[in-house]
């Protein structure tokens, strides 16, 4: 776990991928390179909401060929975002256009899968912000980011002027209303 994260959030991501593994395993899904785990039970695993019943994950493009072509019937293109339904899993080879490659940047080891990383989870919400469910979970993400990485010294600065803040919102040369 990143810094700032705490044990709760710990407990919650090794269930996580426990479940996925045994889901994996379940399918019988074999993938050449690790697939990365994306969507609701990533922020799952961050701690932010419980997923929900599919299991996303993005895919290399090898893995993706090898199951279009397994499971011809299966497959799904939403704009150019070619994907493989088998059971609970939604498995893509890109999302937004945007492939493996991408979301590999930063994301976390968990042994069986990778864990997209923050920033790019952060990315695929703001790509679809327009649709509300995903909005609700830019608002998750933005009080996830307040509550592990807030400094909480400044964050009690900030209390400590909230009047002169919501009476005049921007406070010049430090003249606050309280002093």
């Amino acid at each position: 776990m990143k810094k700032g994260e705490n044990s709760d959030m710990t407990k919650d991501a090794q269930g996580v991928i426990r479940q996925l593994d045994k889901q994996i395993n379940k399918a019988g899904l074999r993938f050449a390179k690790k697939p990365i785990l994306i969507g609701g039970m990533a922020m799952e695993y961050y701690g932010m909401r419980k997923a929900g019943a599919d299991i996303d994950l993005v895919i290399c493009e090898e893995d993706y060929q090898a199951l279009a072509s397994k499971y011809p019937d299966k497959r799904k293109d939403i704009w150019g975002d070619l994907g493989v339904v088998i059971g609970p899993f939604e498995i893509w080879r890109c999302i937004m256009l945007l492939d493996y490659d991408f979301y590999i940047k930063d994301a976390v080891d968990e042994g069986v899968v990778f864990v997209v990383s923050l920033d790019r989870l952060l990315l695929m919400r703001v790509f679809a912000m327009d649709v509300p469910k995903y909005m609700d979970d830019l608002r998750l993400m933005k009080d996830y980011y307040h509550r592990m990485f807030r400094n909480p010294a400044y964050a009690q600065y900030m209390q400590s002027h909230i009047a002169s803040y919501q009476n005049k919102e921007i406070v010049w040369g430090g003249e606050y209303l309280e002093e």
